[in-house]
């Protein structure tokens, strides 16, 4: 006879259990990749039959997997059990800011959306916002007990300092030196995890979003500002002092409208939703009506938006040259530049590469600010996975 497995679920809200390295191996192959047999399994991690046996008992006994079923699976033609993320049992949170509103998700181990919540941003000040977050995390939880850790993405420099993650600078949130993570913990009694907002979208496209199963990707987001994620050798990209990616300052133009730091030209110049309203010479107008102006033919407007494609296409070929990737996913609630001026960024975007270069593919995601919450709650599941 064999034991019989006696699993038992964690408490709500139960604390993150320490597991060895192939335990964790395995779970993030079974996250990945969404339901894989435990053949698969060890050979992608070189487990021995024993070790993958105690990892996946392991993993069942504190409920972040399930079976479901057999299946056949490879070239030996033969049925295996098939394990993918449990459901209900573990939980997270995930919350992003902007300077104006408050988004956050619930999602499960897997990263599906649970839940999601936003409201306006009542005061970007350090501790008024703290508190406000926490009334978001204690109504959630209230619905969601099964809740074990908070992920929070900002838009900023985040950087950790003798072990304390930091905001180090938040321009859009007019922050310096914010230990976000530590206060939000001592606020919630939740582990939390803070990000800059373009890492975390990153690594949830490369987990469970347009990038999933590529070695290399690079991310790049048009809007209030313009990010750039980067993943190589399937690992996040983050620099040595939490402010890689910075490529909205990279020259487009010799010469050109000053981006607001003193440069000439650059991709700030023309790519930013603000600056496309200013270049539009719409200072009463919202970036909405700009768009609407450009699609309706209105010359300075449609200009504007030309002139950012160029940027765009630019950055885009830059990004090809200097990285590499496998493929670029292109995002942002700047996107409408890529539909009106997608003329104007093919042409920059191939004048930037050699002729003889191979294409890659550029996969547009549509916005949604949910999308940057859910990012956040992956990033806690991540960061999680760590320890």
């Amino acid at each position: 006879m064999t034991d019989q497995l006696v699993v038992t679920p964690p408490e709500p809200g139960a604390a993150w259990p320490v597991l060895t390295d192939a335990t964790r191996a395995a779970l993030r192959q079974i996250l990945v990749h969404g339901v894989l047999s435990r053949a698969e399994i060890a050979r992608a991690l070189g487990l021995s039959r024993a070790s993958l046996t105690r990892a996946v008992r392991t993993l069942q006994e504190h409920g972040f997997v399930t079976e479901v079923g057999t299946g056949v699976r490879g070239a030996t033609g033969r049925p295996s059990e098939l394990l993918r993320a449990s459901s209900g049992s573990w939980e997270f949170l995930g919350v992003k800011l902007t300077p104006d509103r408050v988004y956050a998700a619930v999602t499960d181990l897997g990263g599906r959306v649970l839940a999601l919540h936003e409201e306006a941003l009542r005061d970007t000040a350090p501790g008024a916002l703290v508190a406000q977050v926490a009334e978001v995390v204690g109504a959630l939880r209230g619905a969601s007990p099964a809740i074990s850790a908070l992920g929070v993405s900002v838009p900023g420099d985040v950087v950790t300092r003798g072990g304390i993650t930091v905001v180090e600078v938040s321009q859009f949130l007019g922050w310096r030196d914010v230990a976000l993570s530590g206060l939000l913990e001592e606020a919630t009694g939740l582990v939390t995890f803070t990000s800059n907002d373009v890492d975390a979208l990153t690594a949830k496209e490369h987990w469970i979003g347009a990038g999933a199963g590529v070695r290399s990707m690079a991310l790049v987001t048009v809007g209030t500002g313009v990010g750039f994620g980067l993943v190589t050798n399937g690992e996040v990209s983050e620099g040595s002092h939490g402010r890689f990616g910075r490529v909205g300052h990279l020259p487009v133009y010799g010469g050109g409208p000053d981006c607001g730091v003193g440069h000439h030209g650059c991709v700030s110049s023309y790519l930013p939703s603000s600056i496309i309203v200013k270049n539009a010479g719409a200072a009463d107008d919202g970036y909405d009506e700009v768009v609407e102006r450009a699609r309706d033919g209105e010359p300075r407007a449609l200009q504007a938006f030309r002139d950012a494609g160029t940027a765009l296409g630019a950055l885009l070929s830059s990004v090809v040259t200097l990285v590499d990737p496998e493929s670029i996913v292109l995002t942002g609630d700047g996107l409408p530049v890529y539909d009106i001026a997608r003329a104007e960024v093919d042409e920059a975007f191939r004048q930037g590469l050699r002729p003889y270069d191979a294409a890659v593919p550029i996969v547009v995601q549509p916005f949604e600010f949910s999308e940057w919450a859910r990012a956040a709650a992956v990033l806690a599941i991540r960061r999680s996975l760590r320890y």
